[in-house]
């Protein structure tokens, strides 16, 4: 999984400089929110907290026992974590100069509703929530079923800003594609 988790980083920065060689401003994460920016916080306290079994960094054990010893939910959660990576490169592929991370309210690119936009419309989202699972299903502890929970919240809350957003921006549009295609999937 921690090479799933480098293959997703990797993608997002490869992408977003790619972008920026072509002039465009793709990270904008915390620009129109800055209360956004305390994800990346949370994020190091999940990695540090996810890797301390491995590592034997001091953690706190009742957060990081397992709930169950069965190797079937971990191979399935490495499956999910390998789709999440094959997803989001091919997301990134079919996005091209519209991806951003955050909102670009300035420059945004253009509607996007074909390939993996046409079965979902937040297929990154999607990626990452796979990513996120497939950790808890590797982990399966308290720590892990936490990061799911609180994953999920926030990129509903990302989710409906960006749809307000886009319906602004794109009008009948974007109504369209939002009756012909589901927010997740």
């Amino acid at each position: 999984m921690l090479a799933c988790f480098i293959g997703i980083i990797g993608l997002v920065v490869a992408r977003v400089r790619v972008l920026r060689s072509h002039g465009v401003k793709a990270f904008l994460f915390g620009a129109t929110q800055r209360s956004d920016l305390i994800i990346f916080p949370l994020v190091l306290l999940g990695v540090y907290l996810l890797t301390t079994p491995a590592t034997g960094w001091p953690n706190w054990p009742p957060l990081v026992t397992r709930w169950w010893n069965s190797g079937v939910p971990g191979w399935v959660g490495v499956a999910l974590g390998l789709a999440a990576v094959i997803g989001l490169a091919w997301t990134l592929v079919v996005f091209g100069d519209s991806f951003r991370v955050g909102i670009d309210e300035s420059r945004p690119g253009r509607l996007v509703t074909s390939g993996p936009f046409a079965l979902s419309r937040n297929p990154i989202y999607v990626c990452f929530a796979a990513f996120i699972i497939g950790v808890f299903l590797t982990q399966a502890n308290a720590v892990a079923a936490a990061i799911v929970l609180l994953f999920l919240g926030l990129v509903n809350r990302q989710i409906r800003r960006e749809e307000r957003f886009l319906a602004g921006r794109y009008g009948a549009e974007f109504d369209d594609y939002t009756k012909a295609v589901r927010r997740w999937v």
